[in-house]
């Protein structure tokens, strides 16, 4: 077998492995709350750090200050809870007219 096909096996065993562990497991062991708090706060790191790369970095280099804007005006309208597809759109016409004006 293919050494990457033998990773992809042992990355969906592992995987579901994960998934089985939560229900089999549940209301047996306690979680204290302060390990809980910093999980929470460790999947919002992480969540913004790949917001963070996938805003900035292109080709391993700075994407331009388009991808940037949209971005900033979809957390915006986010976080002002606007409807999804207005988060979407607002974002997308932002980058296109940064690009179209050679802000790119």
């Amino acid at each position: 077998m293919n050494a990457t096909v033998v990773m992809i096996l042992a990355l969906c065993l592992g995987t579901y492995a994960f998934r089985l562990v939560g229900p089999a497991l549940h209301g047996r062991v306690e979680i204290p709350a302060r390990v809980q708090e910093l999980a929470s706060a460790g999947a919002v790191v992480l969540l913004v750090a790949l917001l963070a790369t996938g805003a900035l970095t292109e080709d391993g280099g700075f994407a331009g200050w388009a991808r940037p804007a949209g971005v900033l005006v979809a957390g915006v309208l986010a976080w002002r809870r606007a409807p999804f597809a207005v988060v979407v759109l607002a974002a997308a016409a932002v980058t296109a007219l940064l690009r179209a004006a050679g802000a790119g």
